[in-house]
Formats: C-alpha cells, structure tokens, sequence
C-alpha cells in the first residue's frame, strides 16, 4: 500500500489532496502545528495527524513526503526525508500528476478572485450533476467543504502563481483573472509576474482554452506563443464575452448581461456582491459553456451560488450592526470589498484591516494608503507574518500613518481583544463592519457576536 505523509497537512489545499489519497485507498499520515477542524476531519477518515513536526514522525514505511512551499529545508521532517531517502515532492507538482487523470482540468489563476471563481465553477458543476473533482481554497457549503471526489472526467482547482507553484499543473482550461504586483517577496515585479502566466497559458493543448480577462492591462501581455484557443472576456469593446448593464437590486446583489461570440446569452442574476464578481462569474460562465453545460442551467446554477467562506460573508448582527468578513488583503482587493460593502447602504462602513505579510506590506504600503477611501471608520491591527520573520522596517503603523495623511479616520490596535472592546462600544444600530484580511482577523467579528 501506499504510504504518503503530508507536512503541513492541515492547510486548506494540503487537507484537500490528503483527502483524495484517502479516497484512492492510499495509507495517509501528517503533520500540523495545530489542531483545526480539517486535522479532525482527516483523522475521521482514517488519517493519523501528528501536531508538530518531528523528525520521528517519517518512519520507514513513508513512500513519499509531500510538502508545501513554505516548509522550510532546515525543517525536522523535511530533514528527515531526505536523510531516508524518500521520495519527496512539493505540493504544487503532486496536485500536477493528479490533473493528469482528467480530461477536462480547470485551473482558475489570478492575483485576486480565485476562491470565489472556483467556487462558482464547482456549484455550476455540481448542480448541473457534471459530478466534478474539486479542491478550493475555502469553505464552500455546497460541497460541505473545501474538497469534493467526482468521478468523472472534470477536475475544477484553484491555481495560485506564488514560487510559480501553477506551472507544475496540466489543465485543459486556464482562467486569468486579473493580473497585478504581488508576492514580492518571490517575484521581482509586474514583469516577471506577467512572464509567469504566459509559461501558463503555454502549459495548455492547442485544443484547450486560455479564459482570460480582456479589460485588464497586465492580462493583455500574457498571449505571446500560447497555443490554445484564447477567450477575453470584459466589459471593453473586442471581448469574446462582453459584459453589459451591470444593475444591482435593492439587496445589493448585482445581475448583468452576456453576449458571447456574437450571441446575446440574456441576463444573468447572482446571489452575491460587487463588479469583481461578475468578472468571476462570467469567468465561470465561459468556462462552463466550453464544458458542455447549457446556458440555461448555467443561470440557474449561477443564481444558488452565494458566496463560499469568508469571501464577503455575512457573519451576524451586532446591536443592529451587520458583521461581514472577507478575505481580502491586497489593495485591489480592498477596494472592491469596499466598494461592495456600500451597495448594502448602511449608514457607517467600518473596517478592521489585518495586513497580510511584511514584504506585501512594504511593496505595496503607498496602494493600501489609498484602498480605504470608502471607509467611515478603519482599525489596522498587526501584521499578520504568515511565513516571514519581522524585518523590523515596517509596521501597521506606517499603513495608520499614510491613511491619517490621506484624511482617512484611522487607527491603530494592536491586539484583537482591544478592537472588539472597542467596538462594543462604538458600534451603532445599521452600521456596517468588514473584517478584512487572509490571516485570522475573523477572530474580532466572531468574539463580538460571540459576546452580544
């Protein structure tokens, strides 16, 4: 039997492909540095889940280590491997081998809106019964998941550009998003970053399709040599899919128009919010439609979606107060969360932002500086550090500065305990607040309901 060892086996995409070797009879083992309810999940079906990473946890009958970009070479387990021999592979590659096994592979990439894509895809997927195998990097609750096992020939996954981790993938289908200047820290800019997703779009087959999106500018440079049919979608004149009439009802959710290669597809309604998402979703749509589903079911399908795990989630009310938290933590993210929150017409829109990394926050600490101009109220807590250790040459403090200096009312709180006191107290009856960030921000909105 295989036997297959996962290091840091409780992150979203690395529970996921555990799962599938699950699934496929293989003997599975792990490590994490806590315990979470995907390390539950796991050991549930038979994973044995090590908290803490040792080198006494990759025994002799481990066949391959899998391993995520952000292991460490001085880490015990990794050491370990290596000292024994074991075949090892990173997770990006792994997941690469498995796409191989489908016929109809979808790999949604981008700098912003690939949870949300893939999530829109999968509930497409799924309710048209395409029976798809999905790995999305968020709770999505119609699959009671972030994974679910098909059997069929369809194969739906995000496809993230860090380490140039997408350029070990096989897909059939290629969506781009957007394109704009992030992880710093790997790339050396916008350039290097667009030479990234052209490599991807020349992984596909002459008969696969490079979804891309037209209104972009950095997208429009990533074509050269891609051999595969290429779709732009947008709202600009020359897209393949052309979006139009973008309408939002009175609950905020937006509805729109597609025409594709010349045929007016009608209206398509969604259950959610923001001019991104209907970008993703025509995305979704395209990709889709090449897939074999009917338009018709598509906009049914569509309709159901209403948002996957801390995308834009509405969390519960405080007072009065309508608690909502989102992921996002990039400036162009930040602003159409914003931009998305004032569509629900609440009376002040506050935000308590948690920065992603130090080297994002460097990079791009003059773009934040002019992401919350939407904001009646901003609280900025500690940078969240992910995988980086603290430089010492930027704070959230300098994120407070830059904002105060733009006559943004601006705050800085260090400690999540001080902002939910904090709110309790000032927080009125038809405010709004947006938790927003990729680290555990969505401890502050949790702890106010949790306390009302």
């Amino acid at each position: 039997m295989m036997n297959v060892h996962f290091i840091g086996i409780g992150g979203i995409n690395m529970s996921a492909l555990a799962e599938i070797c699950i699934n496929k009879g293989y003997k599975v083992s792990g490590s994490d540095m806590q315990e979470s309810h995907l390390v539950n999940h796991l050991r549930e079906l038979g994973a044995t889940v090590h908290i803490g990473q040792r080198k006494e946890n990759i025994t002799d009958d481990i066949n391959l280590v899998i391993y995520t970009a952000a292991i460490s070479p001085d880490n015990e387990e990794f050491q370990e491997a290596k000292n024994k021999n074991i075949l090892m592979i990173n997770r990006a590659a792994f997941l690469g081998q498995i796409m191989r096994e489908y016929k109809n592979s979808i790999a949604v990439s981008g700098t912003h809106g690939k949870t949300s894509t893939t999530s829109m895809l999968s509930t497409i997927f799924d309710y048209a019964k395409k029976d798809p195998t999905i790995l999305v990097g968020g709770n999505l609750s119609t699959i009671g998941g972030n994974v679910r096992i098909g059997n069929s020939e369809h194969f739906i996954t995000e496809a993230c550009e860090y380490v140039d981790s997408f350029l070990n993938f096989n897909p059939f289908i290629a969506i781009v998003l957007n394109i704009e200047a992030d992880h710093l820290d790997y790339f050396s800019g916008i350039e290097e970053i667009k030479a990234s997703f052209n490599k991807f779009g020349k992984l596909l087959p002459p008969d696969g399709y490079f979804i891309i999106n037209g209104d972009n500018e950095n997208v429009k440079d990533i074509t050269y040599e891609v051999e595969a049919n290429i779709i732009k979608f947008g709202q600009n004149a020359g897209n393949d899919a052309l979006i139009s009439d973008i309408k939002y009802d009175e609950d905020g959710y937006a509805m729109f128009n597609l025409k594709y290669k010349g045929i007016n597809l009608g209206t398509f309604d969604l259950s959610i919010y923001g001019l991104h998402n209907v970008y993703n979703a025509t995305a979704a749509i395209i990709a889709s439609i090449e897939s074999d589903i009917e338009v018709d079911v598509i906009k049914k399908a569509i309709k159901t979606y209403t948002g996957v795990g801390r995308r834009f989630e509405k969390k519960g009310e405080y007072k009065g107060a309508l608690v909502i938290d989102d992921y996002a933590h990039h400036p162009t993210e930040v602003k159409a969360s914003l931009a998305a929150a004032r569509h629900l017409k609440k009376d002040r829109l506050w935000i308590v932002f948690q920065p992603h990394t130090y080297s994002r926050t460097r990079a791009l600490l003059d773009e934040f500086a002019e992401s919350f101009y939407a904001a009646d109220k901003v609280i900025v807590t500690d940078i969240y550090a992910a995988r980086e250790p603290d430089p010492g040459d930027i704070s959230s403090k300098n994120i407070v500065e830059k904002l105060y200096q733009n006559n943004v009312d601006a705050m800085y709180m260090p400690t999540f305990e001080e902002i939910t006191e904090y709110l309790r107290e000032n927080l009125r009856e038809n405010d709004l607040l947006v938790t927003c960030g990729a680290g555990p921000v969505n401890k502050v909105g949790e702890a106010l309901l949790e306390g009302k």
